[in-house]
C-alpha cells in the first residue's frame, strides 16, 4: 500500500526541470531525471515527491503514472495536460507554468541540484548512466518490471530496520491519504 499519485507535485517538478532546461527537453530525459528525484527524495526524507509506481523497462526505469501522462493516456484534461505539452518530436514542453506552491523548499533545491548533475546530457545519455548505475533496475527486453520501495532502499544500502521502519511510515500515510480519498467521494 503506498500513497496516492500526486499528480499535482510531479507535474510542478517537471515543470521545474523544464523551465530550467529552456522549457523542453526530452521526455525520455525527464521521465529519468523525475525517476531519479523520487530516489533521492526516499533515500533523504523516507518518501518521494509523486508516489508513483517504478517499473524496470528497456530504457531504464520509469514512474509509471507519469508515462501514461506524458503518452497522454490519461486524456487532455489532466493538470498535467494543461502545463506541459504532448510529445513532439520526442521532446515535451511547458504550456503553463503551474508553479511550485505544492513543493517544498528542500524539494526545489533537489530538483536543481539533479537537473545540474545530468545538465548537458540527453536522454539516452542519461538512461544510460542510470543502466549502469542503478541496482534496483533490472534489464529488460520488453515490457516491464516492478521496482520496489524496499528494493531502491537496498540499493541505497539503508538498514533493514530503517526500511521497516520507512514502510510502515509509508503504510501510515497511505491509511490517511485513504481516508481522504473516501472523504473526497463523499
Amino acid at each position: 500500500m503506498r500513497p496516492r499519485y500526486n499528480e499535482k507535485k510531479t507535474t510542478q517538478a517537471a515543470a521545474k526541470f523544464l523551465k530550467l532546461a529552456g522549457d523542453s527537453m526530452e521526455y525520455l530525459k525527464l521521465q529519468k531525471l523525475l525517476y531519479m528525484l523520487d530516489r533521492e527524495a526516499l533515500n533523504r526524507w523516507g518518501r518521494s515527491i509523486s508516489n508513483d509506481e517504478y517499473f524496470s523497462m528497456k530504457l531504464g526505469p520509469v514512474l509509471s503514472e507519469t508515462l501514461d501522462l506524458i503518452n497522454g493516456s490519461e486524456g487532455d484534461d489532466t493538470y498535467w495536460s494543461k502545463h506541459i505539452s504532448a510529445p513532439m518530436s520526442y521532446k515535451v514542453g511547458l504550456l503553463a507554468d503551474p508553479g511550485t506552491a505544492d513543493l517544498s523548499q528542500a524539494e526545489e533545491t533537489l530538483i536543481v541540484e539533479i537537473h545540474e548533475r545530468y545538465k548537458g546530457m540527453n536522454g539516452f545519455n542519461v538512461a544510460e548512466i542510470l543502466h549502469q548505475t542503478l541496482p534496483e533496475w533490472a534489464r529488460v527486453t520488453s515490457g516491464r518490471v516492478p521496482i520496489t520501495h524496499e528494493s531502491i532502499f537496498k540499493a541505497l544500502n539503508k538498514p533493514q530496520a530503517e526500511i521497516d521502519a520507512i514502510n510502515a511510515e509509508l503504510e501510515n500515510l497511505a491509511i490517511v491519504d485513504g481516508y481522504f480519498m473516501a472523504g473526497d467521494a463523499c
